[in-house]
């Protein structure tokens, strides 16, 4: 590890005049609304990574976040709250600190153009080196960040004091701090200066000695001849036997000496010493997410029916369904997640200007014509490949055509709004042929059929979505607000811009084979989809693979909480619509499934959902074509500083860790390790848990860790959610994540897992 010196000069450009503005601290207005924008004083601290920021006349009170909780800084008036300001501060002033997560923003305005620039190039720089960090580097980072959290009194020093209330903020108890008083302060250990306190250097090494990794050791001892490095056959051995690399080894051993070896004399003989393996094992290569499965490596040229996609529902809402608050800001957090399907509830507005909320409630409003600029702007950042966009619809003619006429003008080539060969399909286009194309998914005067028939009718039947409304609730999803089966009128300018997903109500299954049509997509509440699951499963995954479907959640959730989605999955629905901005189990999986293949929000189906006389049924995987369950076992051996979950003073975490299988129903299973007792640092169980997984290709894992509670109920630490195919066995590391599914380094679980097949 470096010493503070070098932590310093990788962490901590000072010579940058960006970062001395920083650093020297600025007066910005804090803006939470048109009558909230109050002055704060904004400093960026000496550890290079923490602004620090108080009310000029808030005493001692102060608050403080760290760059990594930064995603991005947004220039200008590029935020509904500095938009509702603009003609009192201009843009140059204006700038939006956008944070991981679903964290709100930080609207600022400064007091000139060159101090507005300082901070938004400052803070641009600071997360671009904190995202480009190696492994090493990061732990540099989070050392140097404890030193100076611990040094209360900013002398550059640590006392015993210090050291004992870091290690008690580090999640180690305090029979062990008081242990290591004897060693701390000796000549012979961290305290080489004799001096009773630590400065940086002895700091970092007094952590490297508290971070030494048992388990790690012995796994290295038992390829290691001598017991002090890996040369490179006994690396290869170790990569062939435990990581089940096979022929690839030879050659990735001496690729992960290069990387990872810290030591210059190791690199020379081609061998690796304790510390490289570690850093190896620590890395995303050591991860237990399959490298070649996070990169984009699907094929992307199936029609859109054969393809997991991920979904929004409701996406203007940031809260509940009743009151929340509807913004842009929520289209912009669910696209740069990868989803690939929003929905739009459009309403008439003032002065024949359409708005979205969702009707009938005491949600907010915001411009249609925002939300589709906020589209063009958002809708291929994160992945190239198409958006659905899905219209509720209940305005009047008059204002369909204002709708019409916005998708057109703000979208202009974006929206696809013609046939891709002028013939009608057989089956849908492929991601591929639809990159950066925007579908919209509404109702259609006709079908492409009748495309240039104008004698058709304006008018389209009601009746067609209400079978999709909920029995336990009315609900506005996918439904008119007549329910006589009458006509209601429909625009020819927005129902001339709907191509491949024509709106339709569901008339079963024996209608769909018969008489259904590739490009008609229908809606199903979650319950309406799990009777259908129950009563025709196959019948359920067959229609999946010609059309789309879309569920969605009950109108009773007004909570916005979540279905598992799981259930849908496992029966070939595509757009499987949650509501993002509610962290928790479901969301998990959602971003589970989605994190393989570029994070593009497609995932394509396994093959027996693809074929259209499928037999599968998730209720009996045993019978389809080609079964073979395969055993998990899962060797849970140790955790490595699990964040502190009860800020109360003296508190310590005695952690468990739990693993879900979420799957077809027969794969449903979880199972957990005890817990230990007050040792959140360095945890170790050697604790294996065992699994039968019936349909890996549908399968989903689930790493929770938990602090245990024998009086109530056990608190959430961290989580991590990956599909079964994207398992990499062998020694793994998990990267923890937090309940809002942002990283939270250096958290991590320590495993060894096998993959066989069921004998």
């Amino acid at each position: 590890m470096d010493s503070g010196g070098n932590i310093w000069k990788h962490l901590l450009t000072s010579d940058d005049p960006y970062i001395q503005v920083m650093m020297a601290g600025s007066t910005l207005r804090k803006v939470k609304s048109r009558s909230w924008k109050k002055n704060r004083y904004f400093r960026l601290l000496e550890d290079g990574l923490t602004i620090w920021y108080k009310s000029r006349w808030a005493g001692r009170g102060h608050s403080t976040f760290s760059v990594t909780d930064l995603e991005a800084v947004r220039e200008g008036h590029q935020s509904e709250v500095l938009l509702s300001i603009a003609e009192e501060f201009p843009a140059e002033l204006c700038f939006t600190l956008v944070f991981h997560g679903r964290q709100g923003n930080l609207d600022l305005v400064a007091e000139s153009p060159d101090e507005a620039q300082a901070w938004i190039q400052g803070v641009r720089k600071l997360i671009h080196k904190t995202q480009t960090m190696d492994e090493k580097e990061r732990l540099d980072q989070w050392v140097l960040d404890w030193f100076h959290k611990a040094d209360k009194n900013k002398d550059g020093k640590m006392n015993f004091k210090e050291v004992k209330n870091s290690l008690k903020r580090l999640k180690i108890n305090s029979k062990y701090t008081t242990s290591k008083r004897l060693f701390l302060f000796s000549p012979q250990m961290a305290d080489k200066s004799e001096s009773g306190s630590l400065e940086i250097e002895q700091f970092v090494f007094f952590y490297k000695m508290l971070t030494q990794r048992d388990e790690v050791w012995k796994v290295f001892q038992d390829y290691s001849e001598d017991g002090e490095k890996l040369m490179l056959e006994e690396l290869e051995s170790f990569l062939s036997v435990e990581q089940h690399e096979g022929e690839q080894s030879t050659q990735h051993a001496q690729e992960l000496i290069e990387c990872y070896e810290p030591s210059e004399t190791a690199k020379k003989q081609g061998a690796m010493s304790l510390d490289g393996f570690q850093m190896y094992l620590c890395s995303q290569e050591g991860s237990i997410f399959k490298p070649e499965h996070q990169d984009l490596y699907q094929d992307m040229s199936q029609p859109l029916s054969h393809y997991f996609i991920s979904s929004s529902h409701n996406t203007y809402l940031l809260e509940d369904q009743l009151r929340g608050q509807s913004s842009l800001e929520a289209y912009i957090q669910a696209l740069k997640r990868g989803c690939r399907c929003v929905e739009v509830d459009c309403w008439d507005g003032y002065d024949e200007d359409p708005v979205v909320y969702h009707g009938h409630t005491l949600t907010s409003k915001i411009l249609f014509k925002d939300v589709i600029s906020t589209l063009k702007e958002y809708a291929f950042r994160a992945s190239e490949f198409p958006v659905i966009l899905s219209i509720e619809n209940h305005c009047s003619v008059e204002q369909q055509k204002v709708m019409a006429q916005y998708l057109r003008q703000i979208l202009g080539d974006m929206l696809q709004t013609t046939l891709l060969d002028g013939q009608v399909p057989q089956q849908l286009p492929s991601p591929q042929e639809l990159k950066g194309k925007i579908l919209l998914k509404a109702k259609k005067i006709g079908g492409l059929e009748e495309y240039l028939d104008e004698t058709c009718t304006d008018e389209v039947s009601d009746e067609e979505e209400m079978a999709n409304c909920d029995a336990e609730m009315a609900s506005t999803e996918d439904s008119p607000e007549k329910v006589d089966g009458s006509k209601s009128k429909m625009s020819r300018e927005l129902s001339d811009l709907v191509v491949y997903c024509k709106s339709v109500h569901f008339g079963g299954f024996e209608h769909a084979r018969s008489h259904a049509k590739c490009y008609e997509i229908s809606s199903f509440s979650e319950s309406k989809a799990k009777k259908l699951a129950k009563e025709a499963g196959t019948d359920f995954v067959q229609y999946n693979t010609r059309q789309l479907s879309r569920t969605y959640p009950s109108g009773l959730r007004t909570d916005s909480s979540n279905y598992n989605p799981q259930d849908m999955w496992s029966m070939g629905c595509q757009i499987v619509a949650l509501n993002f901005q509610t962290a928790g189990l479901e969301m998990d999986l959602n971003d589970g499934l989605f994190r393989q293949n570029g994070c593009c929000g497609y995932v394509i189906k396994p093959d027996f959902m693809r074929d259209g006389n499928t037999q599968f049924s998730p209720d009996k995987p045993e019978e389809r074509e080609g079964y073979k369950p395969l055993r998990l076992s899962i060797q849970v051996i140790s955790g490595q500083q699990l964040p502190k979950v009860n800020q109360k003073e003296g508190s310590i975490v005695d952690p468990l860790v739990r693993v879900e299988i979420h799957g077809v129903p027969q794969d449903q299973a979880k199972d957990e390790t005890s817990h230990i007792n007050n040792n959140g640092f360095n945890p170790v169980w050697n604790e294996t848990l065992d699994f039968t997984i019936h349909t890996p290709e549908l399968a989903l894992v689930r790493f929770v860790v938990e602090d245990y509670d024998k009086a109530s109920r056990n608190d959430f630490i961290g989580q991590y959610t990956l599909p079964f195919t994207c398992i990499q066995p062998g020694y793994r590391h998990i990267h923890l994540l937090s309940k809002d599914g942002t990283a939270i380094p250096p958290s991590s679980l320590f495993v060894n897992i096998s993959i066989s097949e069921l004998t």
